[in-house]
């Protein structure tokens, strides 16, 4: 019997292949999927069964493309909210046999209708269970978010309580083994290790300390979450089942003639770090650093337009590239091959972001001068827990469609807790005709740092 988790970065992304003697199953693939064929073959296995802990929001599901190559079945759960038409439906108390290995689905609902938790059992060593798959439901550290039926808020924080309270009848041996980890849009407070016991979190899991029903349902109702506009694309891809990514991810490569002409019908997404943006970019593009590109593009970019890359190297490119692709930006039309010293030495526009420093700011803050302000692109929460006085506050993914209700006459200085979201809203700006903008480097964490106070929000 054998379990190995297969991790997705950017989206922290957790995935499973499991099995015992000649055959495998995978949990909650990833759109490239071609990995879990490599690993079941290097362990002489079939795979046979695909399972989906429920429909997701953040990510395109690869299980109707691992089924198309495998010819497995995928199972999935009831209440989807529409038909998951690669998939047949499981329920409570369905149980799967590889070798000694037993799985027995769980109906978790909660995070969203259809959730389902997968408990394994190894029936050569008793009939305690060995681990439960979680899905989103439970995390290390936190619990899944109940946002996404407004509606029936309620309702569906109560049923997260006692889904949780049956994947801990389990017993504290099992081990867990959810969906996403640390950095995950998923849940707030994840810890940064992939691994941990029912008997642990119970013991240290905050959401798991509260015993009474009403007061787990209240917590959770008032809990903030975003949702970005990519997740209905997923809602959908996930009913109808997305296709294949190419067999080549890497973008192709582009000289300047040949990025200068695809910009000029596609949007340019500047993937460098931060630090190399705001020292010189291309005009017009967006600052979306590679390693931000899966938690931020899908709330700036559209996925039926066509996408150009500047990236330090082709390497750089395709990881950017592979983030697009699972959450279903398809379109890259390719990447500029030349530095930004061979742009400007080609005598083409470049353009740079000032930056400045906590002594500045505090200097600005103090004398409150006109035709300046401070835009904090912070999430809700963070801002709650502390905030410069005056600042504007728009979250760094909504700032698109508050473009209109800022003053176009005077300076802007951008901050977030380090400097990375500020980076990326200022180009927000730049891109939207916003002439005067600086981004406050350090930023919070500076202004803590100089022992500055802060109101709360």
């Amino acid at each position: 019997m054998f379990v190995e988790k297969i991790k997705s970065d950017g989206l922290a992304h957790l995935s499973y292949l499991l099995g015992d003697e000649s055959e495998a199953a995978v949990i909650d693939p990833r759109r490239d999927c071609e990995i879990y064929v490599e690993m079941a073959r290097d362990r002489g296995c079939r795979i046979s069964h695909i399972f989906e802990t429920h429909r997701n929001e953040d990510l395109i599901s690869g299980a109707p493309v691992l089924a198309q190559i495998t010819g497995a079945t995928v199972h999935h759960g009831p209440n989807a909210a529409g038909d998951v038409t690669y998939a047949e439906t499981v329920g409570e108390g369905d149980v799967f046999t590889f070798g000694a290995l037993r799985i027995t689905v769980i109906e978790t609902p909660g995070h969203t209708d259809d959730s389902l938790s997968f408990a394994i059992f190894d029936e050569d060593f008793g009939d305690q269970a060995v681990g439960v798959f979680t899905g989103d439901t439970l995390f290390v550290g936190d619990v899944g978010r109940t946002d996404f039926y407004p509606d029936r808020a309620e309702e569906v924080a109560g049923l997260l309580f006692d889904s949780l309270r049956k994947i801990c009848a389990l017993g504290d041996q099992a081990i867990i083994y959810p969906a996403h980890g640390a950095g995950s849009v998923c849940g707030d407070n994840m810890a940064n290790r992939e691994f941990s016991t029912i008997g642990f979190e119970r013991l240290n899991n905050p959401m798991l300390q509260i015993e009474d029903r009403d007061a787990f349902i209240a917590k959770k109702v008032a809990e903030h979450h975003y949702q970005p506009p990519y997740f209905r694309l997923m809602e959908r891809l996930n009913l109808e089942g997305g296709g294949p990514v190419a067999p080549v991810i890497t973008p192709r490569p582009l000289d300047m003639e040949k990025f200068q002409r695809a910009s000029e019908r596609a949007v340019t997404v500047d993937v460098r770090g931060v630090t190399a943006f705001l020292g010189a970019h291309v005009p017009g593009s967006l600052a979306i650093p590679d390693d931000m590109v899966p938690a931020f593009a899908g709330w700036l970019l559209d996925p039926e337009q066509d996408i150009v890359l500047v990236a330090n190297d082709a390497d750089q490119a395709q990881v950017a590239a592979r983030h697009l692709a699972r959450i279903g930006y398809d379109r890259v039309a390719g990447f500029l091959t030349s530095a930004l010293t061979g742009w400007a030495s080609d005598a083409r526009p470049f353009r740079s972001v000032p930056v400045v420093d906590v002594d500045e700011v505090a200097r600005r803050v103090a004398d409150r001068a006109n035709g300046w302000k401070l835009l904090d692109v912070r999430d809700k929460t963070e801002v709650e827990e502390g905030a410069i006085d005056g600042t504007r506050h728009v979250y760094v993914g909504e700032l698109p469609k508050h473009l209109a209700t800022l003053e176009r006459d005077c300076t802007y200085t951008v901050m977030c807790e380090s400097g990375a979201r500020a980076t990326i809203a200022a180009s927000v700006l730049l891109q939207a005709g916003f002439s005067d903008v600086d981004v406050f480097l350090g930023s919070m964490g500076a202004w803590r740092a100089a022992g500055h106070a802060t109101v709360e929000s």
